[in-house]
This record gives structure tokens, sequence and C-alpha cells, in this order.
């Protein structure tokens, strides 16, 4: 009861803190001992400084673990306790902020909230006995993995190296690649209690401000105990929550992160998240992979019509097949008529039972590849499709054509380049087969239509869902070179619609190739 006493006494309903820090030592240690309590990660500790005419305290307090312990010893106690010699008449906190201390990241501080804020950051805070500020020195190292080889959108062209967890790596593997003063990094936190830190990165000139602010209030709309991911927060600034298809594009690589904001988008990089959220958004984004634009204009091009083919097969191929067999089987050729038979003649369930049960059966073994550790998993999938597919076929559960329908539609999803927009062809994938195993083709066809007429309704930040598809005049048909047909780069001369009327064009060429 008393600690919930004090939990009322000193925060407010946004779980601040509402007590000011104090010229007396003493009453700062009680408090900090108080909140800290049963904290053994919490490292405190009461020194003194020598002057002529008497000693010093001060109060050193960090979080273990979460700190760069030579910064603290080497570059703040070190020199106050051995080398300091301050005579009387002389201010003490800035003689330490601006003379003794060897690090260049220290401030002061007036809030005891956000000194405590940055204490569990990883900061270090030092209290003096008779100021009623803090001094806040930078001493974060967090356990962190290093920046490693992008291996969930790989690429045979391009950089490797991809985001990791730590907000601050994020934002310097962006400025790596954009080194323009005008790039701006605003900071703040979410989650009450997680006080995750978010920094939204865009370009001044380009970025529209109307888009900047729609980012930032939409992150402030709502109160939430914990942000531990980019795709908690995704879900919090959709407008269109019902929506299965991704209104943000998220992605590991920092290339594409930064040729994004070079385009007028603004980026959302999330602390203890390794993916970077891009709005706006559309449905060509998401089939654009970054060695599109690596590769010569026509091997870019070749592989997007593969990729666009690729999406539109992973959905169709397994309901056009239900329909075509089981109320069109007039429309196929005799031989393959006749192979489709022979291959049915032991299997006991309808088609639409054994397509569905073989669907089921790959889902199952996906999930169970991504569960187990990683040369484990690709074993159970490669190994396990083969044995299961070979023994139901055997059994006389399923057809061989039922397999490889399944296969290939399983494969086409793997072209896709973003790992969200999978799982969303995975759900619309059993939308078909369930329309088509009612009504056939024309089930297949009105299935496709309810997909079609929901994506026309989609935007993203104002931006419709469909562009460039959907694209009327001439300012944003340009946007069509860089649709399923990617025009060399020298003719990409124009940035995209939503940027400033000002920057709308990004390459200049002395023989006028620009594409203007």
């Amino acid at each position: 009861m008393e600690e919930q006493r004090l939990y009322e006494k000193w925060f407010d309903d946004e779980n601040c803190f509402k007590v000011a820090i104090s010229k007396q030592l003493d009453i700062n240690i009680e408090i900090l001992k108080k909140l800290f309590q049963d904290a053994g990660d919490i490292v405190q500790k009461e020194f003194y400084l020598r002057r002529i005419q008497g000693s010093v305290r001060i109060y050193v307090v960090y979080v273990d673990g979460l700190v760069d312990r030579t910064v603290i010893e080497d570059g703040i106690l070190k020199p106050l306790l051995y080398e300091w010699r301050l005579t009387d008449g002389k201010d003490l906190m800035e003689s330490i902020l601006h003379r003794e201390t060897h690090t260049v990241d220290i401030k002061k501080e007036k809030s005891f909230d956000k000194t405590l804020l940055g204490i569990l950051k990883g900061d270090t805070a030092i209290f003096i006995q008779g100021y009623d500020q803090t001094l806040m020195v930078s001493t974060k190292k967090y356990p962190l993995r290093s920046i490693s080889e992008n291996d969930t959108e790989g690429g045979l062209r391009g950089p490797r190296d991809s985001f990791n967890e730590s907000f601050r790596f994020s934002t310097a593997l962006i400025r790596r690649r954009i080194r323009d003063p005008k790039l701006k990094v605003e900071q703040g936190t979410i989650g009450q209690r997680s006080r995750t830190d978010y920094g939204i990165m865009y370009i001044k000139d380009l970025a529209d401000p109307a888009l900047v602010e729609n980012i930032k209030s939409k992150l402030n709309a709502y109160d939430i105990d914990g942000i531990f991911d980019s795709g908690m927060a995704e879900h919090l600034m959709e407008d269109n929550w019902h929506s299965i298809f991704p209104l943000f594009q998220a992605t590991t690589r920092p290339d594409k992160v930064a040729s994004g904001i070079l385009e007028g988008r603004v980026a959302v990089v999330f602390d203890n998240s390794p993916e970077v959220v891009l709005a706006p958004c559309n449905f060509n984004m998401l089939l654009q992979a970054s060695d599109d634009y690596y590769n010569r204009w026509a091997v870019g091009t070749f592989a997007r019509i593969i990729r666009y083919l690729a999406a539109f097969l992973a959905i169709t191929l397994p309901g056009f097949y239900i329909a075509v067999t089981v109320f069109h089987s007039e429309i196929l050729p005799a031989k393959l008529l006749y192979a489709i038979a022979s291959a049915r003649s032991m299997v006991t369930f309808p088609i639409v039972v054994e397509m569905l049960l073989m669907e089921f059966l790959f889902e199952l073994l996906r999930e169970a590849g991504i569960r187990l550790p990683g040369p484990l998993g690709n074993t159970i999938g490669i190994v396990g499709g083969l044995i299961v597919g070979q023994s139901a076929v055997e059994a006389g559960i399923v057809s061989t054509i039922v397999v490889i329908v399944v296969a290939l539609s399983a494969i086409a999803s793997f072209a896709i380049p973003n790992e969200e927009f999978v799982s969303v062809y995975r759900l619309i994938k059993f939308f078909i087969i369930i329309t088509s195993a009612f009504l056939g083709l024309y089930g297949f066809i009105l299935g496709l239509l309810v997909v079609a007429i929901h994506l026309s309704e989609l935007q993203s930040f104002g931006v419709p869902y469909m562009m460039p598809a959907v694209a009327g005049d001439k300012d944003k048909a340009w946007m069509k070179g860089d649709f399923v047909l990617r025009v060399p780069i020298k003719k990409m001369g124009k940035r995209p619609f939503w940027v400033n009327e000002k920057n709308q064009e990004r390459l200049k060429g002395k023989n006028n190739e620009s594409g203007k």
C-alpha cells in the first residue's frame, strides 16, 4: 500500500514523474532508492569531490548492462576524483560540464522525469549537492547483434547491409547514404511504459509538411503500454485497419529507405525493430526490388514482368484449377482432361477437398520451418514437402496434378519481395479457392473483382493504392515509367507527384535526357 501511495503521489496519469529535483542530495537519494527498490541492475553510488574548503557530495546512477563502463570510469569518475582541482568561487556544475569531464555528449537536465527516462535508456545521471539540476552523460552501449547481411530481402546486386534493433544504428545507416543537412530526424517516444524511441526521417524541401504532421498526429493519437516492433505502430497509424493489405512499406534495407526518402516519402524508425516503415505506399512499390535499379533497365523490366506474373499466379492458380476441372471441364483439351482423370482415378476425395488439404499441409510445413532453427527449418521444409507430397499421392489422398498446382503457386509466392505482402496473397488465395468452389469461373472472376474493387478504394496518406494504374493526368502518368516497365535511369527525371512542386525535377543532363 505504501508503494502504491508513493506511485500515486509521484506520477501523473501519463506515467510522468511529478517530483522536482531537490537541491538537497539526501532527498534525491531517498526518492531514487524507493523508485529503484528491488531493481538489482540499477547502480547507485555516492562520491566525494575534494575542494580546498571541504568536499562536495555527488551521486551517480546508471543501469548496468546498458552503459559503457569505460566511459563512466575514464571519462567521468577518474577526472573528477583523481585529476580535479577546483578552487572555491567557481561554479561547480559549470566546471564539470565544460572542463573536467572527458566526454562531449553531456548536458544539464532540470526535469526529474526526463532524468529517469535518460537513466533507463542507458545514460548516466550525476546529482550534485546544492543543485536542482542533474548532469546527463550519454553512455549508451546496448547488447546488440552486429550489422549483418540482409537475409529477408536479398538480391544479386547492391549493398548487403541491413538494419538491426538499434535505433541510432538505423538512423546512421540512412544518414550514411543521404549526406544532406536537409535530412531531418524528429525524435519522440511512444508507449507509456516501454517509452520506445522513434524517429521520423524526411528531407525538408521534398516531403509534404502535411504528410509529416499527419504521421506525427497518428503516432500520438493513442496511449498504449508498449511498442516493441514497427508492426505494432503500423496498426495504430493505419486508417483502413480493416484491410488486409499493408498501407506502409516495411523494409530492412537501408538503400530502399534512402531511395524512398529521396522520392519525398517519410520513414519512421523504431527502436528495438530491424524494420523501417515508409509512407506513403502503393501496390506497385511492394512488388519492386532494390536491384531493379542496379541492373540494366531491360533486365529490371524482365524481372518485374516475372514478378507480376508470379503474384497473379500465386492467388489464381489453385482457384482456376478448381473452377475449370469441376465446373467447366469442356474447355480443356481432351488429352489434358484424360491426364487429369487418370491422375485422379485412385483419389477418393473431391478436388476441392484435396486442394484445401494440400494447401493446409503446405502452410503447416511453412509455419513449422519458420519456427525451427535455420538449418533444421530448411530441411523440414524440403524433406517434409517431398515426403508428405509423395506419400499423399501414393496413398490416394491427392492427385499428382494438385501437388503440381500447389507447388507452383507456392514457388510463385516466393518471388514477391515483400514478406508482409506474401502473407496477404496467402489469404487471398484461399478466398479465391472458396469462391471458385461454389460458382466455378463466375466465382473465380467475382473473387478477383471483389479484390480489385477493394484495392481501388484504398489510399495510403492520400495516395491511391493502385497508382500508377489509376493515374489520370499527365503529372501522375509519368509514374508509369516506373511500373511494370522500368525505363532507363536517364528517363526518370521527375519525382512523384506528392513531392513539393518546386522540387519535382531530380535529374538534369547536359544532353537534355532527363525525361522532361
